[in-house]
């Protein structure tokens, strides 16, 4: 009997965790956390609820994996952005690809983190707070490159690195709600450009 229910509990899932993972990241974006029900997120994730638990644990559970996966795949941006060897193209880079991230050829428009909690009732709370800290913490992140670039001389000294984060947080968000809304790449690189006329030389 041991050997039996051993084998039974190591048995593999009839299903791809990863593809399932993707699937239910795409509801999540395109719904929103509230907006995605359990029925749409197991229909497009091609297994039962039962599955969906056993693999992931509950809606909220599957939702912070979904981020985890939006933050390493569509919005891994982010992290390349700080790679650029100036402080102006990190942030270009940075809204550069906030557009190609909300414009996906054939997937959901705008952002994960932004349209994720836009309703968030009290049992979403959770949810609300982990979206506000993953942003913020994108805007810390910006803050610490642009004050490195400010002890490098790559900024002027009269450069304010809070500042320079927020706008370009702030710009990067407004292109993910101009996205949604129906705006196109070109339209909103043009956005990009006009944003960044100001930049401090």
């Amino acid at each position: 009997m041991g050997d039996s229910r051993r084998a039974v509990m190591g048995r593999p899932r009839g299903f791809d965790i990863d593809q399932a993972l993707e699937r239910a990241m795409r509801v999540f974006w395109a719904q929103g956390y509230e907006g995605a029900s359990l029925a749409e997120l197991t229909g497009a994730m091609g297994i039962t609820k039962t599955s969906m638990y056993a693999a992931f644990g509950n809606k909220e559970q599957l939702f912070r994996k979904a981020l985890q996966r939006y933050g390493a795949g569509p919005a891994a941006y982010a992290t390349r952005a700080l790679e650029e060897p100036t402080a102006r193209a990190v942030a270009l880079a940075f809204l550069r690809g906030a557009v190609g991230t909300t414009t996906p050829p054939g997937g959901p428009s705008g952002c994960l983190t932004v349209q994720g909690a836009l309703a968030s009732s009290d049992e979403s709370r959770a949810v609300h707070d982990l979206l506000v800290d993953w942003r913020n913490d994108a805007g810390v992140r910006l803050e610490e490159r642009f004050r490195r670039a400010v002890n490098e001389g790559d900024l002027p000294r009269h450069a304010d690195p809070r500042r320079l984060a927020r706008f370009i947080m702030t710009m990067a968000f407004g292109i993910a709600v101009q996205a949604a809304n129906g705006l196109d790449p070109a339209e909103l690189d043009e956005i990009v450009d006009t944003a960044l006329l100001g930049w401090p030389a």
